[in-house]
């Protein structure tokens, strides 16, 4: 026990001061900020995958601390609650494991958690985050309107002769209100649920990982219940004001979750097929456009279901004592 104590916590010291160097990078550079940020949570996932739950707490402090001395409190809480926290939650039920008999499969193996209800926490996750966020700015119609006049304005600086029509303002102001957290909340669902596929990637090469690594095209999927979530955010964007504000965040959360699912289900569709690499070419570069977008959401909302991954019974018992 002493040998695994001294193993896990160098590692997620290491992997907190990586995650803390990424972030306050992102910081500093602006046109990687996204992409440094999103990165900061490998090194938790990576602890988390490969050497369990102690080590991402070990992680997620470690940063948090080093945050709060380096830059500010209010700096380490946005990193963790944005980034670290997170990632060691996904990294903690991709290494839940219980017998398969309790779910009528057989005694000697056991059946991971599904990808498809991770996919639906971290969708949970950035959606209460957003919405934190937007609750510590200050989010709403007069922030966004403020945003759009400064725009207009640096657009007249620009070109004198350009004359602004109220009502296209006015328009272009309802509707910025309502697309922000949608596309921030599904971007960084998607920029999250990618470095957890990378860490999933790397623990698995390493041969530290606790969970076998699946096949992703047959295994991602959206939990059947986050449907009536996705829904109910639609709804709730028609409504105004603030549940207008709280849908939105929803839809884009939700929306990117489904998206993923859509995507998946068009590899694994795909497979051994003479069209497959330029049909998923032109359906990955369709999608930045908003009607193909759709239809590849509605192919992963179409195809809901919980994929459990089964294994011999010596893996679970591996990654029982490495979260405990």
């Amino acid at each position: 026990m002493k040998t695994k104590f001294q193993t896990v916590l160098p590692t997620g010291i290491l992997a907190g001061v990586i995650a803390t160097l990424l972030v306050m990078g992102a910081s500093a550079q602006s046109s990687l900020a996204s992409l440094l940020y999103a990165a900061s949570a490998l090194p938790i996932l990576i602890a988390g995958l490969g050497w369990g739950n102690r080590a991402a707490i070990v992680g997620v402090v470690t940063a948090a601390v080093l945050g709060a001395i380096l830059v500010s409190p209010l700096f380490a809480l946005a990193m963790a609650i944005f980034t670290l926290i997170p990632a060691g939650w996904l990294s903690h039920l991709a290494n839940l494991a219980r017998p398969a008999s309790e779910l009528g499969g057989p005694d000697d193996l056991v059946a991971w958690y599904p990808i498809s209800d991770i996919l639906l926490h971290l969708c949970s996750l950035v959606t209460i985050a957003v919405i934190a966020l937007g609750v510590a700015i200050g989010y709403g119609p007069e922030l966004t309107g403020q945003m759009v006049d400064a725009m207009m304005q640096a657009l007249q600086a620009q070109e004198p002769s350009f004359e602004p029509d109220a009502a296209s303002i006015s328009q272009t102001k309802s509707m910025l209100v309502l697309m922000l957290p949608m596309f921030q909340g599904g971007i960084w669902v998607l920029m999250l649920f990618a470095a957890f596929y990378v860490a999933v990637r790397i623990v698995s090469r390493s041969g530290r990982a606790l969970r076998p690594r699946e096949d992703m095209p047959s295994a991602l999927r959206m939990n059947r219940n986050a449907i009536f979530v996705f829904l109910g955010g639609i709804v709730l964007c028609f409504v105004g004001g603030v549940p207008s504000l709280i849908g939105a965040t929803i839809c884009g959360t939700f929306g990117a979750g489904f998206l993923m699912a859509g995507f998946a289900a068009l590899h694994f569709r795909s497979k051994e097929k003479d069209w497959r690499i330029p049909g998923l070419i032109l359906a990955y570069l369709s999608t930045t456009l908003v009607l193909p977008a759709v239809v590849v959401v509605i192919l992963g909302l179409a195809d809901t279901r919980r994929t459990i991954a089964l294994t011999p019974a010596k893996a679970s018992q591996n990654a029982n004592e490495n979260n405990s």
